[in-house]
Order: C-alpha cells, then sequence, then structure tokens
C-alpha cells in the first residue's frame, strides 16, 4: 500500500521538476547554441582575415618585384630619368643625321666627313635641342599651361572631353610654330653655327652674322617649318609627359638632316647659303 502511494508521488513530483527545469534548460541550451554560433563565427572572420592578409602580402611582394624587374629594364630608362634621356637621344641623333647626311646625300667617306660641321650640330643638339628645349617645353610650359600635366595623364577618350586641356594643347603648338621656333630655334640655330664654324670670337659678330644669315633663309626656313612642325606638335603636345621629348627628338632628326643638306655646309665669310 504505501509503495502504491509513494509511486505516484515520485510521478507527480518529477513531472513538477521537469516543468520547472525546462525553461531553465532551454535557457541554458539556447546560450550554448549561441556561443557556439558566435564562437564558429568569430573562427571564420579569422580565417577570411588570415587569408586576406596573405593574399595582400603575396600581392605586395609581387609588385615589388615587379618594381624592382621594371627599374632595371631599359624600357624604364626614359620615365625613370627622362631629362637625362632625351638629352642623349637629341644630342646623338643630331649628330647622326647630319653624318648621314655627309656620307649619303653627299657621298663623302669617313676620313672626308666635316667634323667641324658635325660639331655644329652637336653643340647644339645637346645644349638647346636637349637643353633649352626641355626647359621650355616642361618647366616653363607646365607653368604657362596648367593643365598640362593633368591634360597627359588622360586617355585618349578622355582627353577628347576635357575643353580646357585642348585649349592649352592648341595653345601650345600655336606658340612653339610662331614664337618659339621662328624667334628662338632658327637664330640661334645661326648663331651656334656662327660660333663653331665662324672666324671671329666675338659673340657679338656670332649673333650679327648668324641673324643675318637667317633672313636671307627665313621664308623657306619657316615654310619648311611649318610643313613639318605643325602635324607633329599637335601629336607631341597630346603624348604623356615622358614621351613627348623623344617624340619631338625622332621627328627632329628628319628635320636636322634637311637642316644639314640645305643649312647645314659652312660657307666662307662673306658668302651666304643659297636660299633654294
Amino acid at each position: 500500500m504505501k509503495t502504491r502511494r509513494v509511486l505516484p508521488l515520485l510521478i507527480a513530483m518529477i513531472g513538477l521538476y521537469r516543468g520547472l527545469a525546462a525553461p531553465q534548460t532551454i535557457q541554458a541550451s539556447r546560450r550554448a547554441f549561441t556561443k557556439t554560433g558566435k564562437t564558429l563565427r568569430a573562427t571564420v572572420e579569422n580565417g577570411k582575415n588570415n587569408a586576406k592578409t596573405v593574399s595582400q602580402n603575396l600581392a605586395a611582394k609581387n609588385a615589388k618585384l615587379e618594381a624592382a624587374a621594371s627599374s632595371g629594364s631599359i624600357w624604364s630608362i626614359p620615365k625613370d630619368h627622362p631629362f637625362a634621356f632625351q638629352l642623349f637621344v637629341a644630342t646623338a641623333k643630331t649628330a647622326a643625321a647630319d653624318l648621314m647626311v655627309q656620307m649619303v646625300a653627299e657621298g663623302k667617306t669617313l676620313s672626308e666627313v666635316d667634323w667641324k660641321r658635325n660639331g655644329i650640330f652637336v653643340v647644339f643638339g645637346c645644349a638647346y635641342l636637349g637643353g633649352f628645349q626641355w626647359w621650355i617645353m616642361v618647366n616653363k610650359y607646365r607653368q604657362w599651361f596648367p593643365t598640362m600635366d593633368r591634360f597627359a595623364k588622360l586617355s585618349f577618350a578622355d582627353k577628347l572631353k576635357d575643353k580646357a586641356g585642348i585649349l592649352d594643347a592648341g595653345r601650345m603648338v600655336l606658340f612653339d610654330l610662331f614664337v618659339h621656333l621662328p624667334f628662338m630655334y632658327f637664330p640661334t640655330y645661326y648663331t651656334v653655327k656662327e660660333f663653331v664654324g665662324g672666324e671671329s670670337w666675338n659673340p657679338a659678330d656670332w649673333v650679327k652674322d648668324g641673324v643675318g644669315k637667317y633672313a636671307n633663309n627665313i621664308q623657306d626656313d619657316l615654310a619648311a617649318m611649318v610643313k613639318l612642325w605643325g602635324p607633329s606638335d599637335c601629336i607631341q603636345f597630346i603624348l604623356p609627359l615622358h614621351l613627348r621629348m623623344p617624340f619631338r627628338h625622332i621627328v627632329s632628326f628628319f628635320w636636322t638632316a634637311y637642316v644639314s643638306f640645305t643649312r647645314g655646309a659652312i660657307e666662307p665669310a662673306g658668302v651666304p647659303l643659297p636660299t633654294k
């Protein structure tokens, strides 16, 4: 009898205990589940961050390796050392153009080459074309035409949309054709020619004789100048900055050959060069 009375009591107590403990158990389970989820999420995030860090480190190392490789490449020289590169090109191509004219167009042998005449182009190519032109077309143009650097970095499609950049590029062309070449380039060339090939050691005579010979040839010189440098300038002033002067020197090779052929000979004092 006692057992029969105790058993229902135990069952009732167990049921009551379960009823009271169930919410706590559920809450504990939820807390454990939430904690486990957070732990798993943190582990996944850490894994992603670690993978991203590794990827960034690898990319940085690859970039350094590529930069180190490219810095030692000959193709990086124009961009890494633009002034020195174009100075060398200006000097070498100017002398080479005159040498080509003397040996190919005029049929001279190496022993017959007029090295004094070639010296005109060496001095002019280095001092004026490599030095002064860089100063005016890079340093001064940057001050006079403020959109130059920004415009040079744009893609060709973006350049077409940049009205201010196009206007400045047009002004550069006009300045080159109507100020720089007629009033700086040619007077300097003829003066250097008198300095190297003339008989006088008086700088005033170099300028006087040189400008006088330029005046005799000015019509033909300016006509030829516009025909070549007009189209060339339209290309030059839309190129990236580090390519502008090398491009100009490439075109200048053919221009120098023309000048050498028509104006390069050192004539006796008082005898002007033919204008045709």
